[in-house]
């Protein structure tokens, strides 16, 4: 009997009883929980940092109140305009107006460069004449520059383009358009901010003047150009 019930001496271990249904659902919805908590959490601080940065934004604009800069085409001189042999003589003076309209923020101007475009071709690139290369506008304030374009140049213009050329010419009047090229830097205070290349369009319909006649400035109404960022 009692070799029997030797092996029943010590600890006896049965198979793992699994946790109940009821224990398993507690550990479930508490982890469940636990990651709504981080998630509520972590979207409140998100919430909070775009309503602080959008305070800041506000209280930005309103202190300094900010104005995109202008640019004019106030005068222009065509002299020539000639297209024989698939090649355009010109001789074209531009003058431009620079506005900085802003209370508060300086502008410094980098490398400023036009482009004139006769019916979508390009047909001259010149460095545009400003008090220097770069320089800097102060607040309120307009500055003049001007463009002489003089040369001639390779256009190669369609049967359509020829004929609005040829329609141009009876008229007296050339539809040019001019961009304007260049680097800006933005001063408040003792701030100034990286670089921005904006681009002005302006798109002017330019009177021709007889060789023979005065050298003068045909005035455009001053012609406000587009700016595009």
């Amino acid at each position: 009997m009692a070799d029997r019930y030797s092996q029943l001496n010590g600890a006896f271990y049965g198979p793992a009883i699994p946790p109940t249904t009821e224990q398993s659902r507690s550990s479930y919805h508490r982890d469940r929980s636990c990651c709504g908590c981080l998630f509520s959490i972590l979207w409140k601080i998100v919430v909070a940092l775009a309503i602080l940065f959008g305070l800041i934004i506000v209280i930005f604009y309103l202190i300094v109140q900010p104005r995109a800069f202008k640019f004019y085409v106030t005068k222009a001189q065509l002299t020539q305009f000639d297209y024989t042999n698939n090649t355009l003589h010109y001789n074209m003076v531009l003058n431009f107006t620079a506005r900085n309209p802003n209370k508060k923020l300086g502008i410094y101007y980098d490398d400023v460069e036009a482009r004139a475009f006769y019916e979508g071709s390009r047909f001259a690139i010149v460095d545009v004449i400003t008090f220097k290369n770069s320089f800097r506008q102060d607040k309120k304030r307009s500055d003049p520059m001007s463009g002489v374009f003089s040369g001639q140049q390779l256009l190669m213009l369609d049967n359509d383009q020829v004929s609005k050329f040829n329609k141009d010419q009876i008229i007296g009047i050339y539809d040019i358009r001019v961009k304007l090229y260049f680097r800006i830097r933005f001063k408040l205070g003792d701030s100034i901010s990286s670089n921005y290349k904006p681009k002005v369009k302006c798109d002017l319909n330019i009177p021709l003047n007889s060789s023979n006649a005065p050298t003068i400035f045909n005035r455009v109404v001053p012609n406000k150009c587009r700016v595009e960022f």
